[in-house]
């Protein structure tokens, strides 16, 4: 936080606000009240040439502290990339060639600005240093860290319990992490949570090279489109950075109801308690909103909003092609719409009934009926369109 950018609890509830871990708060909590702006670190191994969601946590986390005045760098790790993250893999991963980590790398640095202010960010590589390393810098590394240190990263224990491989190069990927630190001299990096350890690495080795050690922040691994495997290219799950806006919003408007709160936390600035207040309103109002804040995200909010009013009218038609028509008869005056529904099966109660009104949840021709008390006079020859939350679907043809 920088003198102008408000309260450090203010900051501090937003910087942390859907983080798995902050190792350690109290540290970050001093730094922030220095009143100088933050050196922030994210790294990024170019692996593949497209960045999704799943990608998008860590990068509006980077962006929320650069709206609070701080100093983001985004480090593209061109050289690490041709090591290969061994993290969570089961088998020594084929390192990629400098070709590839170069395409994918720049790529990377159009895809970032749909989210990071390009004008305030720094963009590294970390070629930078380790391109001109030479053979004795890597054993003065080296020695910074026993192999006791490295096996008990997770993976790497599997593997041995398992009495698979585990190549020696893939023991520099998290020294080269943790140098990367030292390199920035970052104040804190930000990582996956499946990246605790490479970070923690980064602590340890900053100490011992006489710099304060950096604050750890780690964000959950995103849960994709199926509801249960972490967003990922490869299983399909995902909503892509470079998506047009309707196949972006018509995939944010397929996820689970319990889900799409979890991306609210990820995915969008919103505190708990502004969510908490979402939750008190319709499901569907609170997803289209996610689905219009993503797509504003990656193509503006002219475009979020003309997309959700696309899938709106697209909607509409799927809904009254599919409505079974159901015969109704005039009414003598005015009846309750409460006392209709129930009438139709569409509630148990008319408290019920009144409920689902006041909530939003009952639409006549596509405009939500909102008042509980509402009054309807069914007329001879009248076509109305009734929905109640959201499967509970019929045409009423008065005749």
């Amino acid at each position: 936080m920088t003198a102008a950018s408000g309260s450090v609890s203010d900051a501090l509830a937003l910087l942390t606000k859907g983080t798995v871990t902050c190792h350690k708060l109290e540290q970050l909590e001093a730094k922030l009240k220095e009143g100088r702006p933050l050196r922030i670190k994210a790294g990024f191994d170019p692996t593949a040439p497209d960045l999704h969601l799943g990608h998008g946590v860590l990068i509006r986390k980077m962006a929320q502290f650069q709206k609070l005045g701080h100093e983001v760098t985004f480090l593209i790790g061109d050289f690490t990339g041709l090591i290969g993250d061994p993290t969570g893999k089961k088998a020594t991963r084929p390192p990629l060639t400098r070709e590839e980590v170069l395409a994918n790398a720049e790529t990377y640095k159009a895809q970032v600005f749909k989210i990071l202010d390009p004008e305030k960010t720094k963009v590294r590589f970390n070629s930078e240093w380790f391109g001109d390393f030479r053979g004795d810098q890597w054993i003065r590394l080296a020695s910074r860290f026993t192999l006791a240190q490295m096996l008990e990263r997770n993976d790497f224990a599997k593997r041995m319990e398992a009495h698979e491989p585990i190549s020696m190069h893939e023991l520099l990927y998290p020294m080269s992490q943790a140098y990367d630190s030292v390199a920035l001299e970052a104040d804190v990096e930000l990582g996956g949570n499946d990246q605790l350890f490479n970070l923690m690495q980064g602590r340890i080795l900053m100490e011992a090279s006489g710099q304060k050690p950096q604050v750890v922040l780690t964000v959950p691994l995103l849960v994709g489109l199926d509801g249960v495997e972490k967003m990922s290219k490869s299983m399909g799950n995902y909503i892509g950075f470079l998506e047009d806006p309707d196949t972006q919003f018509g995939k944010a408007m397929s996820v689970s109801d319990n889900l799409m709160w979890d991306w609210y936390l990820l995915l969008t600035d919103l505190l708990p308690a502004e969510i908490g207040a979402l939750k008190q309103g319709h499901p569907m109002d609170a997803k289209k909103g996610l689905a219009r804040r993503i797509v504003t995200d990656f193509h503006g909010e002219a475009a979020g909003q003309e997309a959700q009013d696309r899938w709106v009218r697209r909607f509409s038609e799927r809904s009254q092609e599919q409505a079974p028509e159901i015969p109704m008869a005039p009414t003598d005056g005015e009846l309750p719409l409460a006392r209709l529904l129930v009438d139709r099966g569409l509630a148990t109660s008319r408290k019920e009934a009144e409920r689902l009104i006041g909530q939003g949840a009952v639409s006549l021709d596509g405009a939500k009926a909102v008042d509980p008390a509402l009054r309807l006079a069914l007329v001879p020859g009248q076509s109305l369109l009734v929905k109640v939350g959201k499967l509970k679907l019929e045409r009423w043809v008065v005749s």
